[in-house]
């Protein structure tokens, strides 16, 4: 496993209860940094399936604790404007800085688009794409103000490169939509230091999947894959990538090997774009 450095450093990271985000702040951690971890701890309206818990959250932050770091615990929707600037600023008065942003809260749901009601759309919408605008907004705003630089990694999707013709044009739209963010502020934001990239996974064992088979059934998965030529990892068809695959591409993404890497989309998907 690569090694890193982020002694003294802060990350941010969002939808931090359970699955990747969870992944992703211990391996912050594990590597030195201390740990802001948020989540927003009730369900969505148009989510099929249980979000992160207040309890889920709290055992991130042992996790983090575990690997010996500290970790800052805030309940933060990233759909809401006021609650991202509280969190940020409430971070930074904390640990006086914010180094890494990982944008990684995100939802799902499925309807086919002329059926979609506004509400499933708008929510989506609001967390997958306007979160990561609003995160990348306060932090970025803390990073030109501090002026010693900084990194934002967010969670893409392979989704973000195709159609999905499996009611998904609303997750489909907010993906293509944070590859498109990604570009244009890492061009905003060179002149004080800040790279800004994504990772683009294909599909991961996580509680959304989970919750998504749950919900809508074993055939989402199977009509997934058929609908996209074939399976989501060629060289175990059937198996789904692990949450720690999409940490060690944002440890990367967040160190300083990387320092001249921005503005790209990195896939993590068991060669699922290259067919």
């Amino acid at each position: 496993m690569p090694e890193y450095d982020f002694s003294g450093k802060v990350a941010f990271v969002t939808g931090a209860a359970h699955g990747q985000g969870r992944s992703h702040a211990q391996h912050y951690a594990k590597h030195g940094a201390d740990v802001v971890v948020t989540d927003v701890n009730h369900n969505k309206d148009t989510v099929p399936y249980d979000l992160g818990t207040a309890d889920e959250l709290d055992e991130t932050a042992s996790i983090v604790e575990d690997e010996g770091q500290e970790a800052l615990t805030l309940d933060v929707d990233v759909s809401d404007e006021a609650a991202v600037e509280a969190a940020v600023e409430e971070a930074v008065d904390h640990f006086g800085k914010i180094d890494v942003l990982a944008n990684n809260a995100g939802i799902e749901s499925i309807s086919e688009a002329t059926e979609m009601d506004e509400a499933m759309w708008d929510e989506l919408i609001d967390t997958n794409l306007k979160g990561v605008w609003l995160c990348s907004k306060h932090v970025g705003q803390h990073f030109i103000d501090r002026g010693d630089g900084g990194k934002i990694v967010s969670t893409a999707s392979t989704s973000g490169f195709t159609g999905v013709p499996l009611g998904n044009a609303h997750y489909v739209a907010a993906k293509h939509g944070v590859r498109g963010l990604t570009k244009t502020l890492a061009l905003e934001l060179a002149e004080y230091d800040v790279n800004v990239n994504a990772v683009a996974p294909s599909a991961i064992d996580t509680p959304m999947v989970s919750g998504m088979v749950e919900a809508y059934g074993e055939e989402v998965l199977d009509e997934g894959a058929a609908a996209l030529s074939g399976p989501f990892n060629i060289f175990d068809p059937g198996e789904m990538l692990e949450s720690r695959d999409i940490s060690e591409a944002y440890m990367w993404l967040s160190s300083d090997a990387a320092r001249y890497v921005t503005g790209i989309t990195l896939p993590v998907d068991a060669g699922f774009l290259a067919k």
